[in-house]
C-alpha cells in the first residue's frame, strides 16, 4: 500500500499525460504531490525526505514547465531528484555515524557495517547513473523522431523503465547481501 501511495503522483502524471498532454500532466502531478504531502501532514504521519525533495522538484520544475510552456524543465525533474538522493547517499557514506540506507532501513534490518556501506554506495552509484540515464532518454534518445513521439518515449521510460530498473537493482542488491541480513523482531 505504501508503494502505491509513494507512486501516486507518478501514476496521476501518466494517466493525465495519456489522456491530455505534458502540461496537464505536469499540473496534475504538482497537485497530486501537494495532496500526498498534505495527507501525510494532516494524518500525522512522517513526511519522508523523499517526499520533500520530490515535492520541491515538481513544484519548481513543473511550475517552470507550465509557466514557460517548455517541457524541458519537467524532463530534468527526475535527474534533479536522483542527484539529490545521490548527494545525500554519498555524503553519509563519508560523513556521520550511519549511512542514509542504514538510517532508513536500520530499524527493520541488521547488517554488518561494511554491508550497510556497500548498500549505501551501491544506491548512490545507481541514483547517479539513473540521473544520467534520464537525461539521455529525455533529450537524446530518439532525437531524430517527431518531438511528440520522443516525449512519449521519455514518459514511458520515466514511468515504466525507471520502475523496472529500480526493482531489478534492488532485487540484485538484496541477493548480494541476503546471507548477512537479520530481520529485527518488532517489539
Amino acid at each position: 500500500m505504501k508503494l502505491l501511495f509513494d507512486l501516486f503522483p507518478l501514476l496521476v502524471f501518466f494517466g493525465v499525460f495519456y489522456a491530455y498532454d505534458i502540461f496537464a500532466a505536469t499540473g496534475a502531478a504538482i497537485a497530486a504531490s501537494l495532496v500526498q504531502v498534505g495527507w501525510l501532514k494532516i494524518s500525522g504521519r512522517k513526511i519522508e525526505t523523499m517526499h520533500w525533495i520530490t515535492l520541491g522538484a515538481i513544484v519548481v520544475l513543473g511550475g517552470a514547465t507550465i509557466l514557460l510552456k517548455d517541457d524541458a524543465f519537467i524532463r530534468w525533474k527526475p535527474t534533479v531528484v536522483y542527484w539529490c538522493f545521490a548527494t545525500i547517499l554519498f555524503t553519509t557514506q563519508f560523513f556521520g555515524r550511519k549511512t542514509a540506507i542504514e538510517y532508513v532501513m536500520g530499524s527493520q534490518l541488521e547488517l554488518p557495517p561494511q554491508k550497510w556501506r556497500f548498500m549505501n554506495a551501491s544506491f548512490g552509484i545507481f541514483t547517479l547513473a539513473m540521473g544520467f540515464l534520464n537525461l539521455y532518454v529525455a533529450f537524446y534518445y530518439g532525437a531524430d523522431l517527431d518531438p511528440e513521439v520522443q516525449l512519449q518515449h521519455w514518459v514511458y521510460f520515466k514511468v515504466f523503465g525507471t520502475l523496472i530498473l529500480t526493482f531489478v537493482f534492488i532485487f540484485l542488491l538484496m541477493l548480494f547481501v541476503s546471507k548477512d541480513i537479520k530481520i529485527k523482531e518488532s517489539q
